[in-house]
């Protein structure tokens, strides 16, 4: 739907009956870099986007909760009771808000009931985060409401914890850091081990460049098989290597790890430690120089996630090299791979001639049309009425 604030909470006074106590936003997000090193107690450098998911919500007076989505307005709420709430005890989109009180309450935060009606306009299976920006908005409503004081640090733990437990999605970090840590012109150097992060330029617009969102429109699900893969290989890389994450290799050491490990966790690790080292390059150019320098760490990017991990596929490709054959500076998929969408850094004079490119060349594939867009790094999660 993505209503006005007014139109929102105008639904939700249609839908609960009463008026909201407040609306909270959070943005989704792109990765600009360092894909599946989060679980791996790695770097990543996202950034907030300026598409968000907003929730109005109603304290209640008893210990339910009750969520609804404008996307679904003749759906009745999903209704769940906090005092009885088990792991895994709601299925389908309400496990994420939802699941994100079930998540306070472990983490020792007692939280009121609540009515909750999600509006958004995240894409929804582009490896944006719609997921997180949904978790993050609520978190946020749900901490100022239940004056629970709670930081922003636990608040992306907490979100993270409801998808992996909740939900069922063994993801890491990133997405919640970033949707809840972004400011504006700005990405989100975190540090996936110690949970420290600061905050890195990223002025686009001041460049003179933008970045286009490609999303392949094929969809991903990261509670399903191949994730989940990928993990237990990188798990398994690092028990071989006697190391407890792969964070804790250098590029250094891919000589011996070659000689430890199967030729296919070779390649899972090999991803992991490069594309840490990419992260921390990409810091680098970024304080020191600016993001028209970022080219040449989003192809190897690209290319470590489409060889080593083998996370891509025909459509991310395709756009990648049409976006590059055009002219782009760097281009990569972002997200958690199978599908989702891929990123184009461009200057803005050549944003038109990379979108032709990039539909002409998903046309003469065959594929269905990319939906492309441009972002730009945005604020993170708040109150917003």
């Amino acid at each position: 739907m993505n209503a006005t604030p007014l139109d929102l909470a105008a639904a939700f006074t249609e839908r609960f009956g009463t008026e909201p106590d407040g609306l909270w936003s959070a943005p989704g997000r792109v990765n600009l870099i360092g894909e599946h090193t989060d679980y791996n107690d790695g770097f990543v450098l996202p950034f907030a986007i300026n598409q968000s998911t907003t929730v109005a919500a109603a304290v209640r007076q008893d210990r339910l909760v009750r969520v609804a989505s404008t996307f679904a307005p003749d759906e009745a709420p999903v209704t769940a009771d906090l005092d009885t709430l088990e792991e895994g005890g709601v299925q389908g989109w309400a496990a994420y808000p939802i699941g994100v009180l079930w998540a306070m309450e472990q983490a020792g935060h007692r939280c009121p009931g609540l009515d909750l009606l999600v509006d958004s306009s995240v894409p929804v299976g582009a490896g944006l985060s719609s997921s997180a920006a949904l978790e993050c908005s609520v978190a946020a409503a749900v901490n100022d409401l239940g004056e629970l004081g709670v930081s922003l640090r636990e608040l992306a733990t907490i979100g993270q914890l409801a998808e992996n437990r909740m939900v069922g999605a063994p993801t890491g970090i990133m997405d919640q850091s970033a949707s809840l840590l972004g400011e504006v012109g700005h990405a989100v150097f975190l540090d996936c081990r110690s949970g420290d992060s600061r905050l890195v330029p990223l002025d686009l617009e001041g460049a003179g460049l933008e970045l286009l969102v490609i999303d392949t429109r094929v969809s991903h699900a990261h509670s399903t098989g191949g994730y989940a893969a990928r993990r237990r290989s990188c798990e398994l890389g690092a028990e071989l290597m006697g190391v407890p994450a792969l964070r804790d290799l250098s590029v250094k050491d891919l000589a011996e790890a070659a000689g430890v490990l199967d030729e296919e966790t070779f390649r899972r690790v090999r991803h992991i430690v490069t594309e840490n080292a990419r992260v921390e390059d990409a810091v680098r150019v970024l304080t020191s120089g600016g993001p028209a320098d970022l080219g040449s760490l989003l192809v190897a990017s690209h290319a470590s996630m489409r060889d080593d991990f083998e996370i891509s596929c025909a459509e991310l490709d395709t756009a990648v090299d049409a976006a590059l054959d055009a002219g782009a500076i760097g281009a990569r998929m972002t997200g958690g791979g199978f599908g989702g969408a891929a990123i184009a850094l461009v200057r803005a004079d050549d944003a038109a001639a990379v979108r032709s490119s990039v539909e002409g060349a998903f046309a003469s594939a065959g594929f269905r049309a990319p939906v492309i867009f441009g972002v730009l790094p945005g604020a993170g999660a708040a109150r917003t009425a």
